[in-house]
């Protein structure tokens, strides 16, 4: 029997896709099962020159300044699954297998690109270059989850912002990109970027040409060129993720909302939402990024795994956000097994306040399905109100810095109401 396709899935919606002058983010992260996902946001910092940063695996050279973040990460490693910055830039990434091996060793996990290029890049473009350079320079590679049989992959990433995406695929060192200026566009673990390339590393077709996969002369596609002669059964299995992802944005093109993004990103027939398996739907997140610049970004998280069975809570950067530590997972400082070497000999309680009260929850489903799903509804309609008056202020009826604490405080309800 086939293994169940194990990929993440990521959406964008540009006008004219979008039914508001609105660009809409979307992304499932689908990892193994009991893998806990924290949202953290850390603010911009300085840095003292010369200073290294220690990423999940190596250091490497920090820069002088960061942006603020907020980013939903499996709570083990450094890096993230996806995130936002406050320079309206939201980033997802995508495990795939291509022609180029897998380097052996630690390097950057793709993970971690995304958190450095929210970190640095101050548009899509920019953080694009900031992924590619550090790629060329430190390489990607090293245990991608938290147990010790190995498990690694390259990347692809979808990067976004107020204006236009970028979808970057990666084979080791090189790379490829493709701008997305309108419309609708997704990605799921497998090349996707065919002759329409709009930059690549210098070096992509002479590596192409020297290894035999190209002849040099015809029409260079990367998707071509550069997947696996027998890829991966969980890449071959995700192509119909993809084309129902795909389905899925053409039924709403022109009218995609933040409601439809999370609406896809729930369901479950096309297989976008995964709940069975040793893989599963850990954690999600939508964004909303107004293409007047007068208006804040929204972004929503779910902090917990399933998402249609969780809700989305909305996060606004401000100058003072309201810590949310319920979100956010015990730390473990060496003792940690992902630290310890060698690495992931043991287990720990990743589990956060929010994570275990939506356990809790799910558990009065199973055994109590009237109860539970009665709460359910209550903090689903919660959802509504909350996109509601979001709506509002991004229509000029309410003031945005009324809304700066919605994610503290829609954490601290949906506790509560589990409880």
């Amino acid at each position: 029997m086939a293994e169940p396709p194990m990929s993440c899935d990521c959406f964008v919606s540009l006008p004219p896709g979008s039914r508001d002058d609105h660009v809409i983010f979307g992304k499932n992260s689908d990892r193994p099962r009991d893998e806990v996902q924290e949202v953290v946001h850390y603010p911009a910092a300085s840095h003292p020159p010369g200073s290294m940063l220690e990423c999940t695996y190596i250091q490497i050279p920090q820069v002088e300044q960061t942006n603020a973040v907020v980013l939903s990460k499996p709570a083990w490693m450094w890096g993230a699954e996806m995130g936002a910055s406050d320079k309206g830039v939201c980033i997802g990434n995508e495990a795939v297998w291509t022609r180029e091996p897998v380097a052996p060793g630690e390097a950057l996990l793709g993970m971690d690109l995304v958190r450095l290029g929210l970190e640095r890049g101050d548009s899509a473009r920019a953080a694009l270059t900031v992924i590619t350079s550090l790629l060329e320079q430190h390489g990607q590679g090293g245990q991608c989850r938290e147990a010790p049989e190995p498990f690694s992959y390259h990347n692809t990433f979808l990067l976004v912002d107020r204006s236009e995406a970028w979808v970057l695929e990666t084979a080791g060192r090189l790379w490829v990109a493709q701008k997305v200026s309108e419309g609708v566009k997704n990605i799921s673990n497998q090349l996707t970027i065919g002759s329409e390339i709009s930059t690549e590393h210098p070096d992509l077709r002479s590596v192409a040409k020297a290894q035999g996969w190209w002849d040099g002369e015809g029409e260079f596609n990367f998707s071509q060129v550069f997947s696996p002669e027998n890829p991966p059964a969980r890449m071959e299995l995700a192509k119909q993720r993809y084309r129902g992802g795909t389905e899925l944005l053409q039924q709403h093109d022109g009218s995609v909302t933040a409601e439809v993004m999370m609406s896809i990103l729930r369901d479950k027939p096309s297989g976008i939402c995964m709940d069975s398996g040793g893989f599963c739907t850990t954690g999600s997140m939508v964004s909303i990024l107004p293409r007047d610049t007068s208006l804040p970004c929204i972004h929503f998280f779910t902090a917990t795994p399933d998402p249609s069975r969780s809700v989305f809570k909305p996060f606004i950067f401000s100058d003072c956000p309201t810590p949310v530590p319920r979100v956010v997972s015990p730390q473990f400082g060496s003792e940690d097994p992902a630290r310890k070497q060698p690495r992931f000999q043991s287990q720990v309680d990743r589990r956060h306040d929010l994570y275990k009260a939506h356990q809790v929850a799910l558990n009065t489903m199973e055994t109590n399905p009237d109860e539970g799903l009665a709460v359910y509804n209550i903090l689903r309609d919660l959802e509504s109100q909350c996109l509601s008056e979001i709506a509002a202020m991004l229509s000029g009826e309410i003031p945005g810095e009324e809304l700066g604490d919605l994610f503290f405080d829609c954490v601290d309800t949906e506790i509560k109401f589990y409880q």
